[in-house]
């Protein structure tokens, strides 16, 4: 039986689907949906290691929305389905508005029906906690800006066309894997979740807490958690 969840406003259904979008240019494969207390919190993988040998950090990006109290489950759905689902839930709302999108309430309570579940993804699997997380500073969002589109642009040089995924996947490992100056701790698949995600913002403050072996990213927009590497906690 497939789970659902209302949105308060037609806004937020709008909202989460420019966020999946941004997610699905990024890892076009699943997403990870918790549901409870009002609260919706929706996570997409952007790095996550491919196997043990494999010491990739993993990057998620997290959004959270309201929705209704009684809504609870913990699933995880194809993200191109979901994507598909709010964008025939969107087109519909406003074909019932007529021709002119002002016509809708963006007020109006939105049900939405989620895909049903796979198999869990392993980054699904790694759940970053909710509590405990400590303070450590700001980063320089100028600098995470920098540090995201000076990494795409090595990976674009590095990886012709016609590359093998073994080899694509090693090179953006070692990319992304790379520490930020300033924020050593921080690889700079942090920045570019920051920066594919849509989570900077000219002149935003980015908040940096730490928790055990994650650090999270935060500004007014959403969330970056990254699960250090083994080599990162000793600091």
């Amino acid at each position: 039986m497939s789970q659902t969840f209302s949105f308060a406003d037609s806004l937020s259904l709008g909202d989460l689907r420019t966020f999946l979008g941004r997610a699905s240019r990024v890892e076009d494969g699943s997403v990870r949906l918790i549901a409870g207390s009002g609260v919706l919190a929706v996570y997409v993988a952007v790095l996550y290691p491919a196997g043990l040998l494999d010491d990739s950090p993993t990057v998620l990006g997290l959004r959270t929305f309201a929705i209704g109290t009684k809504d609870s489950f913990d699933v995880v759905v194809p993200l191109g389905s979901l994507i598909e689902r709010l964008a025939r839930l969107a087109a519909g709302i406003a074909e019932m508005a007529g021709a002119d999108p002002a016509g809708a309430d963006p007020a109006a309570v939105v049900q939405v029906t989620l895909p049903m579940e796979v198999n869990t993804m392993t980054w699904a699997a790694i759940s970053p906690p909710r509590g405990g997380w400590r303070s450590v500073g700001e980063a320089d969002g100028d600098r995470l800006e920098f540090v995201a589109k000076a990494g795409i642009e090595e990976i674009a040089t590095e990886i012709p066309t016609g590359t093998g995924e073994q080899i694509v996947h090693r090179v953006r490992a070692e990319v992304w894997g790379r520490p930020i100056d300033g924020v050593e701790h921080v690889p700079a698949g942090g920045a570019f979740a920051a920066v594919s995600l849509g989570f900077l913002r000219a002149g935003d403050p980015v908040k940096v807490y730490e928790t055990g072996p994650w650090t999270r990213l935060s500004t007014q927009h959403g969330h970056v958690l990254i699960k250090r590497r083994a080599w990162t906690l000793q600091r």
